[in-house]
């Protein structure tokens, strides 16, 4: 149960489950019936018996059994001359009495090879009209489940005598599927399951590509907005009578779950707590009273609320990230308990020491974050500012114009910058990022920044290429690279740090060494810190290279050598050079000079920041123009790789791209260019009568 949605937590309490499988879950689309699906469905309800669960099921399918069967019939007894004449449809009552009997047949069949018996109940809606009659059926129903027997209910079409489904308001019960929501109602059940053909309740047709998947039913939402397909091409009801069903359970405190019939163990995912399906439940508007925003909904918000921030005044940016700034140091108590306890929660899952450390607030952090978001505050106004003017033509004047990106899904550069954002955390930082929401929850801020709660909606931020602008990942490699191939939104951001320090002959050897310990030990998780060291080969010859190591593993760090060091210094050797430490470990390995530094950088490298370390300007030259990196140092350590140390207030990350912002991205790495032109009539008419001037002009104060 480790991995129990925060919405099905309710499952952990459930005994009795009722389980409805409607006529296009047991028949194929021929009529015949779906002999594998229905081993399915029995394998699951054995495995559930012998768990202890208490199982009921509900069937649809004989009237369309016996339908197939008396077509076959007719058509055996049936001249070539009769053939010709118009086919009368076949009774249904004579369908349902000669297709229950074959349902039945097979269920007994199928759960007499698991070693489970069933017992077969059929009622009619006017059954439910006795007291007596519902009072010795819960008898029954008990005894059968003391006895793990699986009570199989049917309505008995064959003798029912209402006169047409949802026309006649006398009946109790208007399909099998009112009848499971009745039934439970009536046996107490925990939990009502209904399986259909599509995975679950939709905002709009399953078959229309917009239509998304709704996890959790909202009535005050949902209700009388939702269009539904087609009704079952097979049964009776479709997924209007099933809404209607689970309302009516759900509203009288039994949990329902509609999901598909067709996936593979559904129902057992459902009592595992996954977020399977459509949750109908009477507290649902209580988990979230504003009801579930789709993925959809909170990028086009976050895009209209961009806008109201762009058309702000300068000034009003600047009073809003200077409020939020307030808001995190007067709250720092606050987060500090939310923080402390994601922390214990990590420590106890057994997470890694190194995403702990990421994770943990320090002590002066916050301080450190408002201080941040005050110096953006003052920085000079970036949207709209005029990065070149020029004269096209006499009278017309073209300005290039800085601009935000526009809907950014990883805020206070978001605010800067008059972006839109979008907020998914790891599940190990839910209370920090819950509680820094509310904090920031000006109500400006409200619609421009969502926070995205759940995993599962992140597939569907990926495909919203038409409202989200841009992807800024923040995690491990493989996340990064998953979100990349998942995507047609550009991804900034960078998979690895795998960042050098380059150790020239020529080097101040006293200055290399505090520049090397400071790269790996100031702050072993960054993405900055130092994962190879590379040392020229004289180092090894006058022993120096030995002091540098033992200076290194007396401050904790586990050294890693590669071919060359691992021979000569008697070092475990390193598996591979392209790998992210992100703790006290790095690997060493001895280069002939600078081209060979470069070379290797060039092919185990991640493009992230390098720095060598030489008082030889002409060999350092070489080594900052060559090295491809999005930072190349000399005598510095990579560390200094940050927006904060920058000076860009802050940063969202460290691009490795080639394309847009690279390097620590702050506000301007968030904003794109546009272009303004003023013009007095102008027109091109096949360019005849414009005389092109292409005049630089001077930028105005």
């Amino acid at each position: 149960m480790d991995s129990v949605h925060s919405t099905r937590v309710f499952v952990k309490d459930v005994k009795r489950v009722i389980v409805k499988v409607g006529t296009a879950v047991v028949s194929r689309a021929d009529g015949r019936l779906a002999l594998g699906r229905l081993g399915a469905l029995c394998e699951q309800i054995q495995e559930l018996n012998s768990e202890g669960y208490e199982v009921i099921l509900v069937t649809s399918g004989a009237v369309g059994v016996g339908r197939q069967r008396l077509r076959y019939r007719r058509l055996v007894h049936s001249s070539f001359a009769d053939l010709q004449k118009p086919q009368v449809e076949l009774d249904g009552k004579a369908c349902a009495a000669v297709g229950q009997n074959g349902l039945m047949a097979l269920y007994d069949t199928l759960f007499s090879q698991l070693d489970v018996t069933s017992a077969q109940l059929l009622v009619t809606d006017n059954d439910f009209r006795d007291p007596e009659f519902r009072k010795q059926l819960s008898e029954t129903v008990k005894s059968l489940l003391a006895l793990k027997v699986i009570p199989i209910f049917n309505e008995n079409d064959a003798v029912s005598t209402r006169r047409a489904p949802y026309e006649d308001a006398s009946g109790i019960f208007w399909d099998n599927d009112s009848l499971a929501a009745l039934l439970a109602l009536e046996l107490k059940a925990d939990l009502l399951v209904l399986l259909s053909d599509v995975e679950g309740l939709y905002s709009g047709p399953p078959s229309d590509p917009h239509s998304k998947l709704i996890h959790t039913y909202i009535k005050e939402k949902y209700e009388g907005v939702i269009t539904f397909g087609d009704k079952s091409r097979v049964g009776r009801g479709g997924m209007t009578a099933k809404v209607k069903a689970a309302i009516y359970a759900a509203s009288a405190g039994i949990p329902v779950v509609i999901t598909s019939g067709f996936a593979a163990n559904n129902i057992i995912k459902v009592l595992q707590g996954k977020q399977v399906g459509t949750l109908f439940h009477r507290d649902a508007q209580k988990w979230d009273p504003l009801g579930e925003i789709g993925a959809r909904q909170m990028a086009v918000a976050a895009r209209e609320s961009s806008r109201q921030l762009q058309a702000m005044s300068t000034e009003d940016r600047r009073k809003i990230l200077l409020d939020v700034a307030d808001a995190l140091e007067a709250n720092e108590k606050l987060i500090s308990v939310e923080n402390e306890a994601d922390v214990a929660a990590a420590q106890q899952a057994g997470y890694e020491k190194s995403l702990i450390a990421r994770l943990a607030l320090k002590a002066g952090k916050i301080s450190s974050l408002a201080n941040s978001i005050r110096v953006l505050a003052d920085m000079e106004e970036p949207i709209g500012h005029v990065l070149k003017r020029t004269e096209i033509a006499d009278g017309l004047i073209l300005e290039k114009t800085s601009s935000p990106l526009g809907v950014l899904l990883i805020a206070s550069l978001a605010i800067r910058s008059g972006n839109g954002l979008l907020l998914k955390g790891g599940k190990e930082a839910r209370q920090s990022n819950a509680i820094l929401h509310k904090i920031l929850a000006f109500p400006i801020l409200l619609a421009l920044i969502g926070l995205v709660t759940s995993r599962e909606e992140i597939p569907d931020l990926l495909k919203l290429d038409d409202v989200i602008d841009l992807v800024i990942p923040r995690g491990s490699n493989k996340l990064v690279s998953q979100i990349k191939e998942s995507t047609k939104i550009p991804v900034l951001g960078h998979a690895d740090g795998i960042c050098h320090v380059y150790v020239d002959n020529s080097a101040n050897m006293d200055m290399a060494k505090k520049i090397v310990l400071d790269a790996k030990t100031d702050y072993p998780a960054a993405c900055n810190a130092m994962e190879t060291l590379l040392v020229h080969k004289e180092f090894v010859q006058n022993g120096w290279l030995n002091e540098l190591i033992v200076e290194l593993q007396i401050k904790g760090v586990t050294i890693y050598g590669g071919p060359k060091a691992s021979s000569l210094l008697s070092i475990p050797k390193a598996q591979s050079f392209h790998h992210e430490y992100c703790s006290l470990a790095c690997a060493v390995e001895i280069v002939d000079d600078v081209y060979a530094a470069i070379d290797h950088i060039h092919r185990h490298g991640s493009a992230h920041t390098d720095s060598i370390i030489t008082e030889d300007h002409e060999v350092a030259e070489i080594f900052l123009r060559q090295v491809d990196s999005a930072a190349v140092f000399h005598n510095a350590s990579t560390r200094f790789c940050d927006g904060a140390r920058f000076g860009l207030g802050a940063e969202v990350g460290i691009s490795t791209s080639r394309i847009h912002a690279r390097g620590p991205v702050g506000v301007e790495g968030l904003l794109t260019t546009r272009w303004i032109a003023r013009g007095s009539g102008q027109v091109v008419d096949g360019d005849k009568g414009v005389v092109y001037t292409h005049k630089d002009l001077a930028l105005l104060a």
